[in-house]
């Protein structure tokens, strides 16, 4: 993305609100509106759009998302859909709404940052279910939407009344996507949350180092990694509709979506089986395996051993370092750079197999090159002869990297509240369906849009509605005195 489009996008994103509601929108409520048929070819595919790349909608243009996620990772998927352009319609609790909206607050009177980079791109409307008037809106919804998405705790959307059969009975068509902490089996009434999937999924078991207690990682591999999972799951269900007319429901479970993160710790399970793991650290100290896969700090997971080694500034500087892989390949070119051109043939460092048990004594003489210059420096010398290292990169760093803003990776977000805020992008690019990131909705937002454009209610079908307080939080009752 050229500089001068990043700088009109933001303007773009900076306008008024108001303008975001002049999107096409549904008239009727109980049934949606006739498609205009696209053009095929003589073999039935569409014909090829005359229209520029990037031109002719995005990759989910007509697609409604009914989104009742909150918190991390339920939003994850349906922000990732909306990135791709499905209209995501948040149903929120009236005078509440996703509870991240007042968790970890940072600007008073503002929607926390947790909400707003979770939930860009949406529309959101209140309601309360348990409303008879409130259920007359949700059943609208699902009739006009085509994915209901959920990450309540186990049995609630059937305790709502919104049974599989229930909805599937008002729109066949209809994919329910779930995220649950289990799938079925014992545990599967259990909540779960980031770090309790991180443990039980496998990543913590063989995170830190051999001598140390589990550790979880920073990345939210629970949260946010299942939402990603569940995203695939509903494009998936929704190419399978094409083709059935039909919806189903799409499951995530968060401990299954951990352990497929984790899967090349479970190669390594099946690998002890036949034998240590000769390429873990603790095989050339002559530390014995046990029976489960062992952490192993910061060895490769890729069978070449690596290590994260000081740069200049380390230990002052707690982001001074370097991962850098002793990759088989490049061998030659990493004892010429550490000035140990004589390892290139002997016999004790030639081999990969004769470097094993030495590799904590070439790690140490390889950090004492990386300390004498920056990790920038070590990366610039590495790569200049193909050998793969990454810079420990701290969050201040990224934030201000230009590369990322450039490719929308970092964006820059305009809210009416809060101001300006760095938030995630699309990390997926593709060349015909361009994203762009707009604010987060406030609570509410969007409400008589949703009533009116989509769902074709009256004017007078609207106030009957309002009327019943069913979209309004309940007034509090004044304490006697």
């Amino acid at each position: 993305m050229a500089k001068k489009k990043s700088k009109t996008k933001a303007k773009a994103r900076s306008k008024p609100a108001a303008k975001k509601s002049a999107r096409k929108v549904v008239k009727l409520a109980a049934k949606k509106p006739a498609k205009k048929a696209a053009a095929k070819n003589g073999n039935g595919a569409p014909r090829i759009s005359s229209k520029p790349y990037g031109l002719d909608g995005k990759a989910l243009t007509g697609v409604r998302i009914l989104d009742f996620t909150h918190v991390q990772s339920g939003p994850t998927c349906t922000q990732l859909l909306a990135w791709f352009g499905a209209d995501v319609i948040k149903v929120e609790r009236p005078g509440v709404g996703d509870i991240t909206r007042g968790q970890l607050v940072d600007v008073k009177g503002a929607d926390s940052l947790y909400f707003t980079m979770l939930n860009h791109n949406k529309r959101s409307i209140t309601i309360d279910s348990k409303h008879p008037q409130g259920m007359r809106v949700l059943n609208a919804l699902i009739k006009t939407c085509d994915v209901l998405v959920e990450n309540f705790a186990p049995g609630a959307l059937d305790r709502m009344g919104l049974t599989w059969e229930y909805i599937h009975k008002l729109n066949p068509r209809m994919i329910v996507a779930s995220v649950k902490g289990f799938g079925p089996g014992p545990y599967e009434d259990c909540k779960v949350y980031e770090n309790v999937a991180q443990c039980a999924g496998g990543s913590a078991s063989t995170t830190g180092f051999r001598d140390g207690p589990p550790l979880v990682t920073g990345a939210q591999i629970g949260d946010s990694g299942t939402g990603l999972h569940l995203a695939l799951g509903i494009v998936s269900a929704l190419y399978q509709r094409n083709r059935t007319g039909r919806g189903q429901k799409v499951l995530c479970a968060m401990q299954d979506g951990v352990l497929n993160l984790s899967r090349v710790k479970l190669r390594d399970q099946q690998r002890l089986a036949h034998g240590p793991l000769t390429e873990y650290s603790q095989y050339g100290e002559g530390i014995p395996f046990g029976d489960a896969t062992p952490r192993a700090g910061n060895d490769s997971g890729g069978g070449q051993p690596g290590r994260i080694l000081k740069c200049k500034g380390a230990p002052e500087d707690p982001n001074a370092y370097i991962y850098f892989i002793t990759q088989a390949p490049v061998w030659g070119p990493i004892c010429d750079l550490i000035g140990e051109p004589t390892w290139k043939t002997d016999p004790e460092y030639a081999t990969p197999r004769a470097r094993l048990p030495k590799l904590n004594q070439i790690f140490a003489r390889i950090e004492e090159w990386t300390m004498t210059k920056t990790k920038f420096e070590v990366m610039n010398a590495c790569n200049e002869v193909d050998i793969p290292v990454g810079p420990i990169l701290s969050m201040k760093e990224l934030a201000q990297e230009q590369s990322l803003r450039d490719t929308g990776t970092v964006v820059e977000v305009d809210h009416p509240v809060r101001g300006k805020y760095l938030s995630v992008g699309n990390p997926i690019k593709m060349s015909d369906s361009i994203s762009e990131v707009t604010r987060s909705p406030l609570l509410g937002e969007h409400t008589d849009e949703i009533l009116t454009k989509v769902l074709g209610f009256k004017a007078a079908e609207v106030a009957e509605i309002k009327n019943s307080g069913a979209l309004s939080a309940p007034e509090k009752k004044e304490k006697a005195a």
